[in-house]
């Protein structure tokens, strides 16, 4: 009877359930996606003839073409603009999963964007800590522009680039499609890599 008894108050006790966790891990993506927000708002508001705050921290040349109002770099604005909004997106994309086109459009279009702003953002950083240990010489008036590539658009960068990076890996390890969705995302950040290398030897971007 003991043994019956200690049976059903077994069958009776509840079982635990486990803790509840964040679906997805969705702070990565939102994270990109107010980068990408953020980052849009200077291209936009410069596309319009604003030049507010792009004196002291954009080469001088650009501030000109945009005061100029050349119909060209305008134009390159307002796309580089419309370009963050996609990867404001993206970001958005990467905290819920998706169909396998659309994830495999996603993790390509993350793991290339990592790459990129990485790169780029370790350049700046690198070029602004040379200049300011005088490994490297600039004119007197670029001193200044310099370090806000340093302390700014550099750090800037890179925290995107991780941002992208960490959305997309945490998107891939709960897609049922893993492998398929990683080749994806590899591929894309191999194009980027080869991208940012081909643009740093020919000095292009």
């Amino acid at each position: 009877m003991p043994i019956k008894r200690h049976l059903g108050e077994a069958r009776r006790a509840p079982v635990p359930r486990p803790a509840p966790c964040l679906p997805l891990g969705r702070w990565p993506g939102y994270a990109v996606a107010v980068w990408g927000l953020l980052f849009a708002v200077p291209s936009f508001v410069w596309a319009m003839g604003g030049t507010f705050g792009a004196q002291s921290m954009v080469s001088p040349s650009l501030v000109k073409l945009a005061r100029d109002g050349v119909p060209w770099f305008l134009a390159v604005l307002w796309v580089t603009g419309f370009v963050k909004l996609f990867g404001a997106l993206i970001g958005i994309g990467l905290t819920r999963l998706r169909g396998v086109r659309i994830s495999r459009l996603m993790v390509l279009c993350g793991g290339g964007a990592a790459v990129l702003l990485t790169w780029h953002g370790c350049l700046f950083v690198l070029y602004g800590v040379l200049v300011e240990t005088g490994a490297v010489s600039v004119a007197p008036g670029l001193v200044e522009l310099t370090r806000w590539y340093l302390y700014l658009w550099g750090p800037w960068f890179i925290v995107g680039g991780l941002a992208f990076a960490v959305a997309a890996a945490r998107y891939v390890r709960r897609h049922e499609d893993r492998r398929v969705v990683q080749v994806y995302g590899a591929v894309g950040a191999l194009g980027a890599l080869l991208l940012s290398m081909a643009s740093t030897a020919t000095g292009i971007g």
